[in-house]
This record gives C-alpha cells, structure tokens and sequence, in this order.
C-alpha cells in the first residue's frame, strides 16, 4: 500500500521518481497499479486489449487512485475514468512503460560527444512497447522534479512528471496517445523547491505562433528530397573557386500578401526562388528563420533552435523551399546564433533554476549590446547542444551553409565591456578560449559529416586564420565576411568626387589582406538600418550620380576578389532604409534608374558565373594584379583578374563625374579586349559613353580607354 508520506508527494506534485509509485508494479503473487486523475471519481483498469483488470479504489480526495489488479506481471494498462458529469476518459499509463533512452545515451550525453541529440532530446513520436505515443526528454540536470504538460493533462505538472536520468541530468518520459499537433512545456521544480515559469523545450521541432510560446509535437520528417543532383555538386565542389553570389533576405519583409501578411514559405518558394534564379544569384540567405518571440530583433534573439518559425507555417514547408531551391540550383544559406539567447523567462535563461546554459557570472554570461545571456561554451552539455544544432540543420532541412552571427562578440571576453566588467582566461587574456574551441569543434563536425555545406564568419577584428582549417591552428570556417572593404569602400564613396583623390586607399588598402582568409564581401541589412540609410543614399552627390556610383561600385565589387552578397532591396537601388514592419519598396521599378540598377546587378551576376577569371581564384592571390594603382588624382583603379586556361578580365572603376577619352592604360597584352562590362550603358540609367563594345592594345599592351564618369568597364581579352 502506499504511504500517507508517498501520498502526499504525488498529490502535491513533490513526487522526483514517479515511477517508483506510479504505474503497474509487483505486489505479492500480484499487481498493484496506481494513477493520478483529479476530479474523477471512479476509475477502472483494463489491458491495452480491453480487458477489465479492476477496479481502483481512491486513495486521496484530489484524484489519486491505487489497488490491486489481476494482472500477473508488469505490462502497459489503460485506465477508464468516469467523472461527475457523467463523461468518461481513457487514458493509457504512462508509468507503466520502460524508458527510450539508454545507458549509451546518457554516457555519450555527459561526455559531450553525443553528435545526435535531435534524434533523443525534445519530443518524438514513435511506437514503444507496441503502443503508439511521443516520447519526451529534456535536459534539467538541477531540477527536483521536471514534469511534461499540455492538453492532453490540462496543463497539470501533477499528472506529467517524469524519469530521472541521474547520470546524465535528463528527464524523459514516454506518454501514450499523445501525437502531432500537441502543444506542451516543461514544469521545473527548481532544487530550492520553486515551480519556474513554464519552460519551452530547447528541442522542440516546432513552436506555436507568437506572442503564444508552447512547444508543439512536430510530425515526423516526411519530405521527399528531389535535391541529390544539387547536393553532389557542392560536395565535389572547391567552394573557394566556384561563383557564390549570395542574396541576403529576411523572409518577412521581401515581399507580404495582398493583406500585408508574411507570405507562408510555399508562397515565398513561388515568388523568390524564380526572382532569385531569374537575377543570377547562387544563393538565398535568410535572416535567423529559428524560433524567435520578439519581430524587431529580426530572428537575431532567437529562443527556439530546432523550430523554424511559426511565422511562414509549419516546418515541412520550409522543407519544401529548400528543396525547390535546390531544385532551381540556388542554394539556401542560414544566418545561425550561437553567441546569446534571449532571457525571456519561458526560454533557456536559468532554465532548471540555475545558470544552466549560460554562465552565472554576469561579467561572462550577460550580454551589455543586447541585454542578452551568452551560452557558456566551456560546458559540454551547452556546446554540444549547438553543435548537434548544426548538424540538426544540414542534415534535416539540406541547408547549405551556416553563417555564424557575431562571432567576434565570442571569441573575445572584454567585448563590449571596460575594466573590471570582464573576467580574463586562465593565462590573463581577453581571448574565450572555450568560445574558440566550441567554434573548431562546430566547423569541424560540419564539414566532417556534411561535404559541400560551408560556414560563414560575421567577424569583424583581426583575428587570424578564421578561415582557415583547424588542424592548421584556424577556426575552420569556410570563409569570413570582408568588413574592411564594406567600411573603407562606403567611406569613399560617402566623399564629395573633388576629395577621392586624397583618400585613394579607402580602396586599395583592402588588397594588402584580400587573400589572407576566404572572403565574402557583404553589403548586409546591417549597413541600411538604424539611420544608416540605403546604399542609395551613402553615395555622394545629387540623384544622377548617386545612381552612377552606386552602378560603378557595384561593379567593382563584382570585379574584387571575393565572394559576393548583397541585402535584399538593393540589388534595385531602394530608397529608403530597410523596416521589417513591411514590404520592399517593388513600385520603385516603375522607374527607370531602378530597373537599370536591377538589370545592371542581374548582369554583374551572369557575368560573374560565365567568367571563370572573375571566380576561380577569389581567394588566391595569384588571381589578381593592379593594372593602375596610382592614378588617385582621377580616381581610376584598374585590375586583372586572371585563372588558368581562362580569358584574363581587367575590371577599371572610375569615381569622379569627368567622361575621360583615351585614357592611357597599359592592358597585360596586346590584342582586342572585348567589352563585357560597363556600367554606365544607357539600360543601366546611365550616358551610354563607352569603347564601341572592345578596345584594342597594341605590342606593348598600351591601349586607349574611354572611362565613363562614375562607371566600372570590365575587358576580357579575346584572342
């Protein structure tokens, strides 16, 4: 019989070890099952055939019910509850079933080196002991009692509580009959007694829709990919040598409905993939699509890292767009946050009452930029949940690189802070060593498991080797972005024309550390927002020559060494800053200077992709050469890009309003340089001054240009 002790435990909701009480167990030549359903008032237990098996009598006025059965040995039972108003509910006993998890999990998950997390933790629907159900686990190491709630126990922690896997500090319990669709969270019991706010499942695979925060049972992966021709290719692929032009996009204000709501992601896969393919791109890279409560932080807060977004329907739908980019040839990149989370109180901060997945101390664990936690990377249970998040990315929704936000916020532990608010490493210096190793462990892991998926570094310092392999002493991304030559470019081009000349290594400057890491040059959402204003805008000068300069950097960013991307928006010159709050400003191409910047970037793309000298040899020194470094008293810059077995291109950027007629260049050989490129044609908005479509060079290579004001040619040798 139970105790009035074991009594008051479970009716209270103290009860740690379940299924020590609850459940069917061994009592004599018999068994007794016990089950707690408040408000009923009669309760019978039958066999999951059918079968009645007796009667439970009540043990306790809140619903606790306990007594023999006629059962021989401990198996799965279903209990019939009648209620006073005449209703029945049949529920079939949780506590009657084995654990899922094993002692290999529970080793591998304290070790660190469990490198399938996704396929254990959060909620699964499967079938055990020939039942069907969802099996939930949860990591709680502090916790003194973790129970699973949601409609299927009305919200009561009493009726859900679940197995302490000690060794591992995870819960886990298998509940019968509970299948997709459920909402649930998590009711802690801190160590000191406290119930927490309900918490959402670090795991879950899908989340309600804001401002509600339930996890939700997500369906079992069921997409059939038709994306293995896209996929061979990027793993037999040098990524470094092939064109990537990447087209940065926040899914909730490219475009919105005819209402001015977010377009699910089967109507955004209508609209942007064709857009994207029909301008060149390579790739479409999404602002965080992870779970995420509050709409201006753009996803960049985010709370759930296994769920995409309730915001554009359900996860087999973001499966669907990945797969119908693939099957365009585009690729899709994430933009990936490991370097904080939110603090809202249903998320992970102080997630079993205790700085579980961040550090206690506020000196490493609050964020001062974003009033944020920041994961404490030296705990292996936090480092392999982000890793495992990695993996759970490439391997379920086939996405094709990571970019990592913030990354330099990670790797230095004085960032953002001034003395005394930071804590040194163990050799007193400011570098988070357990940051470093979490980042080689992620990109390792990646690259080891997924060939043809890349990472991305948003770094902004002078760390070395972020891109360079780990067994080399990098951190073993594939490429970093090059915000050098965003920053020095657009301060150029802010100047009036009449002062470049003074400031001519705002652009040649970048070509002393071009090839010292994998670079992408990134004109992102950062540089358009919080009163930055459009790229449009940054650029000197009235309307005319903020549309030509605007056309000239753009080529030349297309000619530099790099990979590309550009935010959405301005591939057509939008005016105003960007605002999450609604759509791009599309009526902008009614007008003809902004169809010409759209047409001038779709051609710089197809450009970019047909010219193998503009891409194999973007991260290699060998690829470049200055044609005309010192010409700063015009502004004129002038470049070879050259490959092997290739055509050699010269790109020639020119930033003053003058219209220069034979301008004396010296070409790298004689012959006819064909003119692929000029970016102040007449369908590009601009004078349509130019070469007659080539220019030729005599014996010495000494040819005659005329340079267009505020315009980038591109030549390619046509022997």
């Amino acid at each position: 019989m139970l105790t009035p002790e074991q009594i008051a435990r479970l009716v209270e909701g103290r009860e740690d070890d379940p299924f020590a009480t609850l459940g069917v167990h061994p009592a004599g030549k018999g068994c007794t099952a016990t089950v707690f359903l408040p408000e009923a008032v009669r309760v019978v237990a039958h066999t999951l055939e059918g079968e009645a098996v007796g009667e439970l009598p009540a043990v306790h006025s809140d619903g606790l019910f306990h007594g023999k059965v006629t059962v021989k040995e401990r198996r799965p039972l279903r209990y019939q509850a009648h209620y006073a108003d005449g209703g029945d509910y049949w529920l079939t006993d949780p506590y009657s079933f084995g654990p899922v998890l094993g002692p290999l999990d529970d080793y591998y998950f304290a070790e660190g080196s469990h490198d399938r997390l996704f396929d254990k933790m959060g909620a699964h629907c499967i079938a055990h002991e020939g039942v069907e159900g969802t099996h939930f686990a949860v990591w709680a190491p502090n916790a003194r009692r973790v129970s699973v709630v949601g409609d299927f126990n009305r919200w009561d922690g009493r009726r859900g509580p679940m197995r302490h896997r000690q060794d591992a500090g995870v819960w886990e319990i298998f509940l019968p009959d509970v299948g997709p669709g459920s909402p649930y969270k998590f009711e802690i019991v801190g160590r000191d007694g406290v119930v927490l706010p309900l918490k959402a499942d670090p795991f879950a695979f899908r989340t309600e829709l804001r401002p509600s925060t339930a996890s939700i049972v997500g369906d079992p992966p069921a997409h059939a990919w038709g994306d293995d021709r896209h996929r061979r290719y990027w793993a037999e692929a040098d990524a470094r040598r092939e064109p990537i032009s990447i087209y940065e996009v926040h899914a909730g204000s490219w475009q919105r409905d005819e209402q001015g709501n977010f377009l699910s992601w089967d109507a955004l896969a209508h609209r942007l993939i064709p857009y994207v393919v029909g301008m060149g791109f390579t790739h479409i890279e999404f602002l965080p699509i992870s779970e995420y409560p509050y709409d201006p932080s753009w996803g960049y807060q985010t709370l759930g890292l296994y769920a995409p977004t309730a915001r554009f329907g359900d996860p087999e739908g973001f499966a669907r767009f990945v797969d119908g980019a693939h099957r365009a040839g585009v690729g899709v990149i994430l933009d990936w946050v490991p370097a904080h989370f939110p603090t809202d109180e249903h998320g992970l901060a102080r997630f079993d009452g205790t700085a579980l997945y961040e550090h206690a101390d506020p000196r490493k664990g609050f964020h001062p930029d974003w009033n944020t936690a920041i994961y404490n990377f030296g705990r292996r249970e936090v480092a392999q949940f982000l890793v495992n998040n990695a993996l759970f990315w490439a391997e379920r929704y086939h996405v094709d690189g990571l970019r990592v936000d913030a990354v330099a916020s990670m790797l230095y532990l004085d960032y953002s802070r001034k003395e005394g608010e930071w804590v040194p490493n163990a050799q007193g210096g400011r570098e988070n060593v357990e940051a470093v190793r979490f980042l080689q462990d992620m990109n390792k892991a990646l690259y080891g498991t997924h060939p043809g998926v890349m990472t991305i570094a948003e770094e902004s310092t002078s760390w070395p080797n972020v891109s360079h392999p780990v067994h080399a002493g990098g951190l073993g991304f594939g490429f970093k972005w090059n915000m050098g030559f965003m920053h020095d470019t657009l301060r150029y081009l802010a100047r009036e024309p009449v002062h470049r000349a003074h400031h001519h290594d705002d652009i040649t400057f970048g070509l002393l550390y071009a090839f010292t890491e994998n670079f992408v040059l990134a004109l992102s959402h950062d540089e358009v927002v919080h009163g930055k204003s459009s790229l449009l805008h940054k650029m000197a000068g009235d309307d005319w020559q903020k549309f030509a300069t605007l056309r000239a950097y753009y080529g030349m960013m297309w000619g530099y060494p790099g990979k590309k991307l550009l935010f959405m928006g301005q591939e057509f010159a939008q005016r105003a800053e960007w605002s999450e709050a609604s759509s791009l400003d599309w009526h902008l191409l009614d007008h003809a200077p902004h169809r010409g910047m759209q047409l001038l970037v779709s051609d710089l793309n197809r450009i970019y992709r047909e010219h193998p000298a503009l891409h194999r040899r973007d991260c290699e020194p060998e690829g470049f050469e200055w044609v005309l470094v010192d010409a700063a008293a015009d502004s004129v810059f002038a470049w070879q890009r050259r490959a092997p077995g290739v055509p050699t291109v010269v790109v020639i950027s020119h930033f003053t309003p003058v219209l220069r007629h034979g301008y004396r260049l010296r070409l790298p050989a004689a012959g006819r340089w064909r003119e692929i490129l000029n970016s102040d044609a007449s369908a590009y908005g601009g004078s349509g001054m130019g070469n007659m479509g080539q220019v030729h060079a005599d014996e010495e290579g000494w040819a005659n240009v005329t340079i267009p004001p505020f315009a980038t040619l591109m030549l390619e040798l046509d022997n």
